[in-house]
Parts: C-alpha cells; sequence; structure tokens
C-alpha cells in the first residue's frame, strides 16, 4: 500500500497506551475518542463548536452518505472534508453495521450485502469492493472494511460463518484498496484501511480472527461486534484478549463504545480509539454526563439549581448556564437544549481522554482509573438496553 498514514505509540502504563497517528488532515494523539458525524454532521452542531470541543478526528458513515447525497455528490463537491466544513481528520465506517441493524430489509451471503433503503426502498448492494470505494470516493482519511457483525446469543455456527465471511471481505477489501492506491498519483496522500477482528463472544473464534485479519497488512485493527447485547463483563473480556492479540505498532479502534466506564476500561485494556452516538443521543434525551455518573435534567430537583451541571467543566454550557436553565429549556421543547446538552456531553468524554492520556504519560493511570471507578455510577443495564434499543431503531443515527 501506498499510504503514508503512521502511528507512533509514545508511552505504556500496564496494557493503557498513549501515542499518536499521523493523516493528511493533520496528526491526532491517543487514546481518542471521535464524535459521530453520521451524515457528515455531528447533530445539532457546527464544525467550529466540534473543534472547540478539543475533537480532533470525527467519524461519518458512508451507508448513509452513499444513499444521501450519493459519494459522487460528494467528491463532485470537493470532497468529504470540504463538503462538511472539517479540515481535521475523517474516519468513515463502511456501512456493515447499519446493515445489521436493519433486519428484514437485507440480506447478506458471501457477495455482499444486499439491502433496501430505509428512505425509499429502493435495492442496492454492498460488496468489499464497492464499500472500499465508496469511502475512498469521499475522500475519508481512515476507511474500514466491510464486514458482517452479527447479534449477541446467536448459535456458534452462525458467528463463525460471519466471522469467516468478515475474512474473505477483509481479504477483497485489501486488494481492493491496494489496486487503487497504486494507482493515484504520487502527491497523493493515501488513506489508510484497517481491519476488524470478529468472532462475538467465543474466546477461540476471536483468537482465530485475531490472526487471520492481523495477517493481512491493514495499518491499523478494529474490534468489532461488541456493545450489541452482551454483558459489560464479557464486553471487557473481549476487548482484553483481542487487543493483547493485535499488533503494538498499530492503532486499535473498539468501535462503537462510548460511555464514561466502558472509556476508560477499554483505554486500561489496550485501546486508542473509540467512537459512537452514545453521548449525543442521550444528551437529546436529557442524559447529561457528571463525575457522580449520568443524570436526567429534566426531574423536577434541577427546577431550581442555581449552579451549572458540572461546576468542574469548562465547557461552554457549564461556564454560561445554570442547571435550572437547562431544566427549564427541555422542559420547554426549546432546540437550545439539544445544542448545550450535545456540548456538555461531549466535551466530557473528550476531556476524559485527555485527561487519561496524560495520566498514561505521567505514570499514574492506575490511579486515576482506581479513582474514576469510585466515583463514577454507571447506568443501570434497563436503562442501557432501552438507549440500544433507541439506537438500533435509528439505525446509528
Amino acid at each position: 500500500m501506498s499510504s503514508q498514514f503512521s502511528f507512533e505509540l509514545q508511552h505504556n502504563q500496564g496494557r493503557a497506551r498513549a501515542g499518536a497517528f499521523t493523516t493528511a488532515h493533520g496528526t491526532v494523539t491517543t487514546p481518542v475518542f471521535m464524535p459521530v458525524a453520521t451524515q457528515a454532521s455531528v447533530k445539532a452542531l457546527t464544525p467550529d463548536e466540534v473543534v472547540a470541543l478539543g475533537a480532533q478526528i470525527v467519524l461519518s458513515n458512508a451507508y448513509h452518505l452513499y444513499l444521501q447525497p450519493g459519494v459522487e455528490q460528494v467528491r463532485d463537491l470537493g470532497g468529504l472534508h470540504r463538503f462538511m466544513g472539517w479540515s481535521r481528520p475523517v474516519l468513515t465506517d463502511s456501512g456493515g453495521f447499519q446493515a445489521f441493524s436493519m433486519g428484514a430489509l437485507r440480506k447478506i451471503d458471501d457477495s455482499g450485502i444486499r439491502f433496501r433503503s430505509h428512505l425509499d426502498g429502493s435495492e442496492h448492494m454492498f460488496s468489499p469492493q464497492l464499500a472500499t470505494g465508496n469511502q475512498q470516493t469521499l475522500g475519508a482519511d481512515i476507511i474500514m472494511c466491510l464486514d458482517q457483525c452479527i447479534a449477541h446469543g446467536v448459535s456458534k455456527q452462525e458467528v463463525r460463518i460471519a466471522m469467516e465471511r468478515t475474512h474473505a471481505w477483509a481479504e477483497e477489501c485489501h486488494r481492493s484498496f491496494d489496486e487503487s492506491e497504486s494507482s493515484r498519483e504520487p502527491s497523493v496522500f493515501g488513506q489508510a484501511l484497517f481491519g476488524i477482528v470478529q468472532g462475538g463472544a467465543f474466546p477461540d473464534l476471536r483468537e482465530a480472527s485475531a490472526k487471520y485479519i492481523t495477517g493481512i497488512p491493514f495499518q491499523g485493527y478494529a474490534i468489532g461486534g461488541l456493545a450489541v447485547g452482551e454483558s459489560k463483563e464479557q464486553m471487557y473480556e473481549i476487548t482484553e484478549q483481542v487487543a493483547g492479540l493485535l499488533p503494538q505498532d498499530k492503532p486499535r479502534y473498539l468501535m462503537g463504545v462510548g460511555s464514561p466506564e466502558d472509556l476508560v476500561e477499554g483505554v486500561a485494556r489496550g485501546v486508542d480509539m473509540f467512537d459512537c452516538v452514545l453521548p449525543t443521543r442521550v444528551a437529546r434525551n436529557g442524559a447529561l454526563f457528571t463525575p457522580q455518573g449520568r443524570v436526567d435534567i429534566t426531574k423536577r430537583r434541577f427546577a431550581q439549581a442555581d449552579r451549572p451541571i458540572d461546576e468542574d467543566c469548562d465547557c461552554y454550557t457549564c461556564r454560561n448556564f445554570t442547571a435550572a436553565y437547562l431544566w427549564h429549556l427541555f422542559r420547554a421543547k426549546e432546540l437550545l437544549a439539544l445544542r448545550l446538552a450535545s456540548i456538555h456531553n461531549l466535551r466530557f468524554v473528550i476531556r476524559l481522554m485527555d485527561t487519561m492520556r496524560e495520566a498514561i504519560i505521567g505514570g499514574t493511570f492506575e490511579g486515576f482509573r482506581r479513582e474514576f471507578n469510585a466515583t463514577y455510577r454507571p447506568t443501570d443495564a434497563a436503562a442501557r438496553q432501552e438507549h440500544k434499543d433507541r439506537w438500533l431503531e435509528d439505525r446509528g443515527g
């Protein structure tokens, strides 16, 4: 591959890592959380606001952009960065998870994913080659292989079939990407292609998948198929296992994970990159992150709260508005409520990533982790499942 993407591992404390990767649109320090701009937009926020929050890179989705406005239109309008007014790095997902979440609207076989658009019912087909080409056409800095994600709780044989299909697709994506990169002008800064490890909650399949995928010279490796219904304990165990099987000199990406406690535990297990719609999605429902856990700003107890939702937070929302004002905005169904809540939650998780990086470099990460876990109260399982169900209904939006 001709890509000039590079990664440097700078510090370790135990399994936790601090590093940096370089792309055509800048260098990203890790560990890093990527806000989700599914349709070339972080919901409710402008690019300048997302930059002001400290975001170094965002994630967009090639499935959604393929359907609307179309990858060729984005290309003709100057590429994804220019189209969305974002000058920093962009990672695109292939659309594999969206296909997984479409249920009866899709059919998967060895040739790819056949699906009906959730917009107009039109029929489409994603092959590994097309999924790769779509992302190259968009101009993302990091693109993902097409993979088959599968629900938690299905049989081991079904998981094995999906895993082996993911492996075959990874080979095809790599071949297609390599041929395309080789034909480009030397002056074009190459993109990076990441492979995805699957295997469900079965340790032997995860080991086999990690061995197969790392046998292909991708520039980075992702852990897919988690946060789809398994327990947190299972997710942490699989994350630790797979991260330990991935190369030290390549970035590691845990896909679709973004609750604060999961970010801390993911970093502790050697993950460098994360993304999730959760911070902005729960914000739009009035759920705000605090050092003690998530709170529901729509509760009556905040009606007279003449203080910020988090007095130690440096975000625009906490520096300028009281919790009582946010309570009022949500009760009045004002659009500003969605913006201010999204600003706060994204800043919370980005500050969390920055704090962890500093702790790793300073050799204090394990102390930070203990203190965080002693203070932060995770949301209960029922609430997490409710939010997950809403996410699947929205097809990852």
